[in-house]
């Protein structure tokens, strides 16, 4: 399973339609907070999260589930250029910063990635 958070509805739903035509199962979730009070919090392969949202941002939802023992391969993806940010979340092991809007191949190869347990990207 993909969890897939995003503030943005839009985002949500086409980024959950792109994964399912890979043939895998997706949950969206409107926050970082909704999905870690979810029961897919425990069968997330997966997690593609914008990286700026309000309340906790998808950095420190990537934080709280490294310090939780959680280490779940994750994809970022935002509108803003921020390079510390991008550094940051890829020296804590996620596959892939991605700057929207963003090709659908590019987030395709970071899933396959995610899903193999390979290294980072960009």
């Amino acid at each position: 399973m993909i969890a897939i958070i995003d503030d943005d509805e839009s985002v949500r739903k086409a980024t959950k339609s792109l994964v399912r035509s890979l043939g895998y199962e997706a949950a969206t979730f409107c926050s970082a907070e909704e999905f870690l009070g979810s029961s897919q919090l425990k069968t997330a392969a997966c997690l593609i999260t914008d990286v700026r949202m309000p309340g906790m941002s998808g950095v420190e939802l990537q934080d709280r589930l490294i310090a939780d023992g959680r280490s779940l391969p994750t994809v970022f993806i935002s509108a803003f250029s921020d390079e510390r940010v991008q550094q940051k979340v890829l020296e804590s092991g996620a596959v892939g910063y991605l700057h929207k809007p963003f090709e659908e191949d590019r987030l395709i190869e970071c899933i396959e990635t995610a899903l193999k347990g390979q290294g980072a990207g960009t």
